[in-house]
């Protein structure tokens, strides 16, 4: 059972009822088979580990709610606590437990175990994805469950780590939960490949499997794709644009016809075979048609189901994201890292061959490739590396990397906050943009965005040096630079003192809940110094859930601003170059067959989780081992 199959899949709306399920027949046979094999090999009774049948929508559900009422949500602890009982999936003390979960159905008076249950949640839907194991991994799992120690530490040989490394399939099972959460809820993303002889390019569906997208087929009439524009637009916060999609997901009804005809062409029998939405609309749309096929000594890649026909050209753009978290203290280090993707739109016709070399890998320290299922990678040096692929339609990642930042931070300096009272701050940020930075290189655009999601902000005072200020009811968003108005060649110093404060607290919303809870948690607790950090840890958590429940369930998931953590996050955009080396020559791309087809390349980086946090207050941090 090496390659991944799925024996079911349900989607649970937010009241925890399935408002979709399918189960794989010839799966679930195969399910069967190997319990009775396993029953016939063992002297223990099989269905004391293992579950021979499917539940019906019912029972799961029920089993699904059972989970959420005994471990305060969907997904759980993670971590063993003073409440995690012995038979649960927190007593494995496994975060990832949080996403790999089991449930225990109740049938007839029968509790049956199911597992590796994935679960994904997008929106306001949860997704269940059941992969197919062997009855054996079952059985370990629920071993598992009920040690009373955990981890090597504990002299545990069987780590819930080691056996999952046993099972590939689970990660087929978070590609499937992954792309149907895309689909019900309308979040298909391209690639973004930058055009500069037109305003937009078409796109389709990067899926975890490589996205293809369909320019033009033969002929016939040609599927819409999504277009992707020649440039971001900035400007909008983090916030809103999760929010929107939040609104998104929930005023989107799941269309169910769709969704059918997506399992039964993505995953015939249960098993996948290309998860590509865009792909398998686009062929039950057009069909095919006697252009398509290719000549008989060549092979056609599944990537590739269509042959262009237009006009032959090439683009490339190098898109890195910057991840950061900028201290500014002498016990703790910055930390800054980059991940970088190569995006390219190959519109040949035909079956090409394309090859080019990468440089600047020694320069930017790359730690970590990966490639699309079109890459070959035949030639490898220190500081060069050259690609060859047979390039699919449409907008694809050719390549992941993972590089440090040669330039040093685009952003650098310090953000300041410190509470003079119960309802009012103090704060100052000093900047310095784009130091060391040359042409050209070029910051578009820069925004600093102060969130507080469990305060809401009555009124603000301060001047920034440069820029605009605006707020919301629970945010402050500083535009250092406006779009259209973009710093090259040089560096840009900014500070902002101000002041702000909030509405009063509202702690009378929930006073009998904290009393109960404490009361519990200590008669419960036995090992108060270790457990009732927990303890606390949950209650502050509720706590702050009901202060708050005015408020989109978004802000609630930001995971920094529990307790006394404050940050301010950075966003920006700068193209012209990469910040990690990463390069190529356009000049260097071959094609074979030899064609006449431009080639267009352009670079960009644009912040990930850019955070600074707060000098004066907590802060998060991993610690570095010491040499």
């Amino acid at each position: 059972m090496s390659e991944c199959s799925i024996r079911a899949m349900w989607i649970l709306s937010p009241n925890d009822s399935v408002v979709f399920s399918r189960r794989f027949p010839v799966v679930e046979r195969r399910w069967r088979q190997a319990c009775q094999r396993e029953k016939e090999s063992s002297d223990r009774d099989l269905h004391k580990y293992v579950l021979p049948l499917l539940p019906n929508d019912l029972e799961l559900a029920s089993a699904f709610a059972d989970r959420k009422q005994r471990d305060g949500s969907a997904r759980g602890f993670g971590i063993r606590v003073s409440q995690s009982i012995a038979g649960s999936d927190s007593w494995i003390d496994d975060p990832i437990t949080r996403h790999v979960i089991s449930l225990c159905i109740n049938r007839e008076g029968d509790k049956y175990l199911l597992w590796p249950m994935v679960l994904h949640a997008k929106g306001y839907y949860n997704i269940l994805v059941l992969p197919l194991v062997e009855p054996r991994h079952v059985k370990a799992y629920e071993r598992m469950r009920s040690c009373p120690d955990c981890g090597h530490s504990a002299g545990v040989e069987c780590t819930l780590s080691s056996l999952l490394l046993e099972l590939p399939c689970i990660t087929g099972a978070f590609m499937v939960a992954h792309i149907i959460g895309d689909i019900i809820t309308g979040d298909v993303v391209d690639p973004e490949v930058v055009s500069s002889s037109s305003p937009s390019v078409g796109g389709l569906l990067d899926s975890l499997t490589g996205s293809i997208g369909i320019s033009s087929i033969s002929a016939r009439a040609k599927p819409v794709a999504a277009p992707v524009a020649a440039s971001t637009t900035p400007g909008m916060t983090a916030t809103g644009s999760v929010i929107s999609d939040a609104q998104k997901s929930t005023s989107r009804p799941i269309d169910k016809d769709s969704l059918r005809t997506f399992i039964s062409s993505s995953m015939p029998f249960g098993t996948p075979l290309d998860l590509n939405y865009s792909n398998l609309t686009a062929i039950k749309a057009t069909g095919f048609s006697t252009s398509d096929v290719p000549h008989a000594d060549i092979k056609q890649p599944a990537w590739k189901p269509y042959l262009y026909k237009g006009k032959q050209r090439m683009l490339f753009t190098i898109h890195e994201v910057v991840y950061a978290a900028m201290y500014d203290r002498d016990d703790i280090p910055d930390t800054l890292s980059i991940s970088g993707q190569i995006n390219c739109r190959a519109e040949l016709e035909g079956l090409p061959d394309v090859s080019f070399p990468t440089t600047g890998l020694t320069s930017a320290h790359i730690e970590v490739l990966s490639f699309h299922p079109c890459a070959q990678v035949p030639e490898q040096g220190i500081d060069k590396q050259s690609l060859m692929f047979s390039p699919p339609l449409g907008n694809f990642v050719l390549m992941h990397y993972q590089a440090f930042c040669t330039l040093g931070p685009p952003v650098k300096g310090f953000y300041q906050l410190s509470m003079v009272s119960e309802d009012e701050g103090a704060f100052l940020f000093r900047l310095r943009l784009m130091e060391g930075y040359k042409a050209p290189l070029t910051m578009e655009y820069c925004t600093v965005t102060m969130p507080f999601p469990r305060r809401r902000v009555i009124s603000f005072d301060g001047n920034p040096s440069v820029g605009t200020i605006s707020t919301s009811e629970h945010s402050v968003e500083w535009k250092i630079i406006a779009s259209g108005k973009g710093v090259s060649g040089k560096s840009l110093e900014a500070t902002f003192p101000g002041t702000i404060r909030f509405a009063p607290r509202q702690i009378n919303r929930v006073p009998s809940f904290s009393t109960s809870v404490q009361r519990s948690l200590v008669d419960e607790d036995s090992d108060t110094e270790t457990e009732s950090s927990y303890n606390m840890n949950n209650i502050e958590e509720f706590l702050m859930e009901k202060l708050n429940k005015d408020l989109p369930a978004v802000d609630l998931e930001e995971p920094f601003c529990w307790q006394a953590y404050n940050y301010a996050k950075v966003s920006f955009k700068i193209v012209g170059g990469t910040l990690s080396g990463m390069s190529f020559d356009p000049k260097s791309v071959s094609i074979y067959p030899s064609v006449r087809a431009p080639i267009e390349f352009s670079m960009q980086a644009s912040a990930g989780d850019y955070i600074l946090w707060n000098t004066l207050g907590k802060c998060p941090f991993v610690a570095s081992p010491k040499v």
